[in-house]
């Protein structure tokens, strides 16, 4: 797998792109991760890559020419100006992180888990340009009901989120799947994840010591009897689905 990943801050990455999963993917050759500078790709002195809105509105937007651009130099062609979507590569993808996007979610990720390059686009300021949405995205994502400064650690979450489902990235594959959100939870506990109750949260998880400031562990999950921890962890995850998530119920 391959992410590319445009941005006006590429020291953004330094850090999250060199800790954890995503660094043990890219040392055995799992993961292969590149940031590009979205201002290699200007052509003035300044190295502008945003300008004032047409129709007037507050703030600035993200050019076109130098956005184009970046993705065409990734890519290895130009995008014709009618052309929708700018690549015609089934297992690439060029996502354009925005608060304006649709939701992604974990089958967002295993959908991407299956792709063999993900080019993302991190937006700054008040957006980008529109053209850049219709005839150059593949996609527009956004990873929630709220707005942040930029794209840069929207896209990063996401390639948290696809490097974890990719075969040998974790030490124990079924880690990836018995979790919120996966397509297996609670398989082992004796039930799919969406059933009549809906899609469930994770159920809740104890480790030693067995008895802390007076908090103790249940006792059935120490009892030895698997029927038992299965029928218990069952109704705490969905006690814990419906506390916290009582709209996935």
């Amino acid at each position: 797998m391959r992410f590319d990943l445009i941005t006006i801050f590429p020291e953004f990455f330094a850090g999250p792109l060199n800790y954890g999963i995503v660094r043990r993917a890219q040392e055995t050759g799992l993961v292969e991760a590149n940031v590009q500078d979205l201002r290699a790709f200007t052509k003035d002195r300044h190295r502008t890559v945003d300008d004032r809105p047409f129709g007037g509105g507050e703030g600035m937007v993200l050019k076109p020419e130098p956005l184009f651009e970046a993705v065409e130099s990734l890519l290895g062609f130009s995008v014709g100006e009618a052309s929708k979507p700018g690549v015609t590569d089934s297992k690439t993808a060029i996502v354009l992180m925005s608060a304006a996007g649709k939701l992604f979610r974990q089958e967002t990720a295993r959908r991407y888990a299956q792709l063999e390059r993900i080019i993302f686009i991190c937006g700054r300021y008040e957006g980008v340009d529109e053209r850049v949405a219709k005839h150059l995205a593949t996609e527009e994502i956004s990873i929630g009901d709220f707005v942040l400064s930029g794209g840069e650690l929207p896209a990063m979450m996401i390639v948290d989120a696809v490097t974890r489902l990719l075969p040998g990235a974790l030490g124990n594959e079924a880690s990836s799947q018995n979790e919120s959100f996966s397509g297996e939870a609670h398989s082992h506990a004796g039930r799919e994840s969406r059933d009549e109750n809906g899609v469930l949260l994770d159920f809740p998880h104890y480790t030693r010591p067995a008895e802390y400031r007076g908090w103790g562990v249940p006792g059935v999950l120490i009892g030895g009897n698997h029927a038992e921890v299965a029928k218990w962890r069952r109704a705490a995850a969905l006690e814990k689905t419906r506390r916290n998530r009582p709209d996935l119920v």
